[in-house]
């Protein structure tokens, strides 16, 4: 039987979690994320992904920005790493506490598209194809909290925009929206592989845009991730995957993969 490479990447969120939860601080001293990509490359990873501020601070000035992401290009350069997606935090900041792209605030809303916009900018000049939405703000606790007709319009305003950006700039990358049901909101928009399909096929721009499924996510809200997987690829819409363990349905555990 022929045997075949299988090419596994590593979040540098995962890598440089500091062990802090809802009910403690951190338990982990911080760590340079270029120093992560080295210590992955020599275990044999193939690449890594990460959000923008896993790499730099929030607020962090031009000059700062510009040495923090040298320094992690050099990384993959120096290794051969692949870096093979980008994402945005639109969830850390206290600014985002009522959604990025939904939320209430239309300031906020500008503010998150600028953040996300710039992202896409970096996407393309490390040469990643995938660009991960994970909307873990966008939702509500309440659900007097939001109109939710006028929620999904601006969802659907805000992938549009960036989609039309990208190929306005004629980036050779592709949207990959990441489902979860709750954890941080009480319910978030988009729970699940399904509704997520619904929403794509209302976009504008929806042939660039598919999905990330992550395995814990869709286990949360108690379904099979495997179909979920299978209903993606039968869209033609599985862009990205997410793998980790999860133990039925209970809040994100982010296990390793396998367990669970």
């Amino acid at each position: 039987m022929a045997q075949h490479d299988i090419n596994f990447s590593f979040g540098l969120w995962t890598t440089g979690w500091s062990g802090q939860d809802q009910f403690g601080s951190a338990s982990r001293a911080h760590r340079n994320p270029a120093d992560d990509v080295r210590k992955l490359a020599e275990l044999g990873a193939w690449g890594f992904t990460f959000h923008d501020d896993d790499v730099v601070p929030f607020g962090s000035d031009d000059a700062t920005r510009a040495k923090l992401l040298g320094e992690i290009k050099d990384a993959a350069e120096e290794t051969g790493m692949t870096i093979e997606m980008v994402t945005t935090n639109l969830f850390s900041h206290p600014v985002f506490k009522d959604g990025g792209v939904t939320s209430n605030d239309r300031n906020v809303r500008r503010f998150a598209l600028r953040k996300v916009l710039r992202n896409v900018d970096l996407t393309a000049e490390l040469g990643a194809k995938t660009f991960v939405m994970w909307g873990g703000r966008e939702g509500s606790e309440y659900d007097g909290a939001k109109d939710l007709y006028a929620a999904l319009d601006r969802y659907r305003e805000g992938v549009d925009t960036v989609a039309a950006y990208i190929k306005e700039k004629g980036y050779d990358i592709k949207i990959a929206l990441e489902p979860k049901p709750n954890e941080p909101r009480g319910d978030i928009f988009l729970p699940t592989v399904g509704h997520a399909l619904g929403f794509i096929a209302e976009l504008e721009h929806g042939d660039i845009v598919g999905l990330n499924p992550e395995t814990g996510h869709e286990q949360m809200a108690g379904l099979n991730y495997t179909h979920g997987l299978a209903q993606a690829l039968w869209a033609d819409k599985l862009f990205h995957i997410d793998l980790n363990g999860q133990r039925s349905i209970k809040f994100d555990q982010d296990l390793v993969f396998g367990h669970g």
